[in-house]
């Protein structure tokens, strides 16, 4: 039964019951409940969840039954969406997008001819075959051949091949023309930030005869856009190594000279400071750090950092230069992460222009309803000489 007055943003589109606004919950999770207000009318139907989220909405009908069919449904309209938003010549692309596409925990990613479903929480788990089997026609129209499974995070993570055979070691895609490495099995969300495909696209645009820093840099991406755009020279920052390998490959298969390319597998934060203390400059500055705030609690200290990164990196910030400044934190509100960079701009004594803002691309839709799925911030700011 639902206790807190929730019914509006239910009808609004939001996604989830909260725990603590319910009452009698007591379901293992996956299992289809329904939930109703303290007059015993119908208000939802969903999957009950474990944690703070306790059901998450499928439906608001009280006529829709929770099956096969509907999910089945869900993926059939999701593949519709993406055969008119997939920009040409791209390979990787989100085939299905959680909430945004009313199938809640569950993304699935494609590259080329894999797929990979990642589950969020136990409920979509509970579904996992369903889910994939509605996947099945769907994904078989699109030359996908092999299908994997992760759940979990970190040392949690699990990777299973549902069906078909395993990738390699590293899968090449298409991104606007541009061909990327990806490493399905272990790399970062399921093999590349495919949200971050339009901000790639604006770097490689902006980059020409620009010094060019991509911070948190991954496998890369930024890197060889900026590259192919006609960088005069790329500097990419990464603490992980392995991934600045798997970069270094992809801008020698993009036929790059490796002599503009430079990795430092570093921390971020100690490569500027030391990077802004020997007058080290950059003409474009990219930094997409991974998420600060991993929770509400966690939203002060992630204020700081971004503010700490904004200060640096406008340090190391060419005269003129471009800034291309992002936040991937659901908890950190759009405002909040304005307001860091607007903090840091004064404490370096920086005017700045806005030039551009931006989210997710069309692939990665969310419900005008839930908030919380606006989740990626994109800002490309210019520093007044």
């Amino acid at each position: 039964m639902l206790v807190r007055p929730l019914a509006r943003a239910l009808r609004r589109g939001h996604p989830w019951i909260w725990r603590d606004a319910l009452r009698g919950l007591e379901a293992e999770p996956g299992t289809v409940v329904s939930v109703v207000d303290r007059q015993g009318r119908f208000v939802a139907r969903g999957l009950a969840e474990v944690g703070p989220i306790g059901v998450r909405v499928l439906t608001m009908d009280r006529r829709e039954s929770v099956d096969a069919a509907l999910f089945a449904r869900r993926l059939s309209a999701a593949s519709s969406l993406r055969e008119r938003v997939v920009p040409p010549q791209t390979s990787a692309y989100r085939l299905l997008h959680g909430e945004g596409d009313r199938v809640p925990g569950a993304q699935c990613d494609i590259y080329g001819p894999y797929a990979v479903l990642r589950l969020d929480g136990s409920a979509a788990l509970a579904w996992r075959d369903i889910i994939a089997g509605a996947l099945a026609p769907v994904l078989a129209p699109r030359g996908v051949q092999a299908l994997l499974a992760r759940s979990g995070r970190q040392e949690d993570k699990k990777i299973e091949a549902l069906w078909g055979q395993p990738p390699p070691e590293a899968v090449v895609v298409e991104e606007h023309g541009m061909l990327l490495l990806a490493d399905l099995c272990h790399g970062q969300k399921t093999g590349l930030f495919l949200d971050q495909r339009e901000s790639r696209r604006r770097v490689r645009e902006l980059a020409r005869g620009r010094r060019v820093l991509d911070l948190f840099g991954y496998t890369g991406g930024f890197s060889v856009a900026a590259g192919l755009g006609g960088a005069a020279l790329v500097d990419t920052v990464d603490v992980a190594a392995a991934a600045l390998e798997l970069g270094a490959r992809s801008w020698a298969r993009g036929g790059l000279p490796p002599e503009r390319l430079h990795r430092h597998a570093r921390d971020a934060f100690a490569f500027l400071e030391q990077a802004g203390a020997q007058g080290a400059r950059w003409d474009l500055v990219v930094a997409d750090p991974p998420s600060f705030a991993p929770s509400e609690a966690s939203v002060p200290a992630a204020l700081r950092s971004y503010t700490r990164l904004h200060e640096l990196c406008w340090r190391v910030l060419a005269p003129e230069g471009l800034y291309l400044a992002a936040s991937c934190s659901s908890h950190v509100r759009r405002d909040a992460f304005v307001e860091t960079l607007l903090a840091a701009a004064a404490a370096t004594r920086r005017q700045v222009q806005l030039l551009d803002a931006w989210g997710a691309p069309a692939d990665h839709p969310r419900l005008l309803g839930f908030p919380e799925g606006d989740y990626l911030k994109v800002l490309l700011l210019r520093a007044l000489g």
